[in-house]
């Protein structure tokens, strides 16, 4: 698009899920608003995620569920009948939501280019974004650059409130300093880390550094399990607030820990947001695609040789968001490789 665009655009962007993408996007609204702050912005997104945005200044929000079922499309479709917007933003592209983009009435629909742009969706958007093979924080703030034609930086401006952050510090209190926040589940099993590692590294940090453990997680069966075998290890030392934090509790405790080590799962993004600095755990996935975004230096990448070892493949040729889908990639993140990074962060409080 060019410079003609007027000021005061009406806007609709569309992000539902998964927690992590939904930070991200929210650096690209916070980008949209700085191009274009008398646009009018309305996001369209779950109940989960508006439990993180909820408060977003400038910004109205529309909430559904994903649709699961007719009733819900046509639940959808009848909101929005009589509504009009000047631009669509399709930032989610999968089935189930590329069939609610004609519900919604813009004579300009942005979507992703034809790589990216999963299960059809580029045939319910009018414009694309160009392809990079990048960062995918860089693919949201395209869809800035694509509307107004200026570049895009990630602004960040969760909105956790101040009670929030009192109950973080409430519980954090008797927390021996510093503070590290182990999430270690994610939403996907082939990313995770084998728990007797991150047994050893909660053993080592509490015994080199006198450390306080915060243990996150969600409620499922698996991560409650985990955290309390974790929480065993060092009950003076260790904090379990697995299931027990909403998104913005969890945002205000990863603000203030010194360091997060957690797998690619949506905490990594909320750190970063936070300014929290992050150990990622890469292995199926590379860290330049979905880590703490232009802040990798604490990483442990193991991409490169579970692409080699597991697929006989060459890192550098590979297709964009290529995976390596075998349960034994996260194994070649060693205890030492978490370790020498947390010296690196954390070697200042030994």
């Amino acid at each position: 698009m060019t410079d003609t665009i007027k000021p005061d655009l009406h806007i609709a962007i569309v992000r539902f899920s998964a927690l992590g993408d939904v930070v991200l996007v929210s650096a690209a609204v916070r980008a949209l608003q700085h191009c274009l702050p008398d646009a009018r912005i309305t996001w369209i997104t779950s109940r989960l995620t508006y439990a993180l945005l909820k408060g977003m200044e400038g910004v109205t929000f529309e909430v559904f569920d994903k649709p699961r079922t007719l009733a819900d499309y046509f639940a959808f479709y009848g909101a929005f009948r009589e509504r009009r917007f000047d631009v669509v933003l399709a930032m989610q592209a999968n089935l189930r939501i590329n069939l609610l983009y004609t519900a919604l009435h813009a004579p300009i629909k942005i979507g992703f280019d034809r790589t990216r742009a999963r299960e059809g969706q580029w045939l319910f958007c009018n414009r694309h974004i160009p392809f990079n093979d990048s960062h995918l924080e860089d693919s949201f703030l395209s869809f800035v650059e694509t509307l107004t034609g200026k570049p895009a930086s990630a602004i960040w401006n969760l909105p956790v409130d101040s009670s929030d952050l009192e109950w973080a510090r409430v519980r954090l209190t008797n927390l021996p300093k510093p503070w590290v926040a182990i999430h270690p589940h994610s939403s996907k099993t082939e990313r995770n880390w084998l728990p007797e590692r991150y047994e050893e590294i909660v053993k080592q940090a509490v015994a080199r550094w006198k450390c306080g453990v915060v243990l996150s997680g969600g409620s499922s069966a698996a991560e409650l399990a985990l955290c309390e075998r974790l929480a065993q290890l060092a009950p003076d030392h260790t904090i379990n607030l697995c299931g027990k934090s909403t998104p913005k509790q969890l945002a205000a405790l990863l603000s203030l820990a010194d360091v997060l080590i957690a797998p690619d799962t949506g905490s990594v993004h909320i750190a970063r947001a936070m300014n929290t600095p992050v150990i990622g755990l890469y292995a199926v996935a590379s860290p330049k695609l979905s880590g703490p975004y232009r802040q990798l230096e604490y990483c442990v990448d193991r991409y490169p040789q579970a692409v080699n070892v597991y697929l006989g493949k060459d890192a550098d040729h590979l297709p964009w968001n290529t995976r390596v889908h075998d349960p034994r990639a996260m194994s070649l993140i060693a205890v030492d490789d978490v370790v020498s990074q947390l010296e690196r962060v954390l070697g200042r409080h030994a």
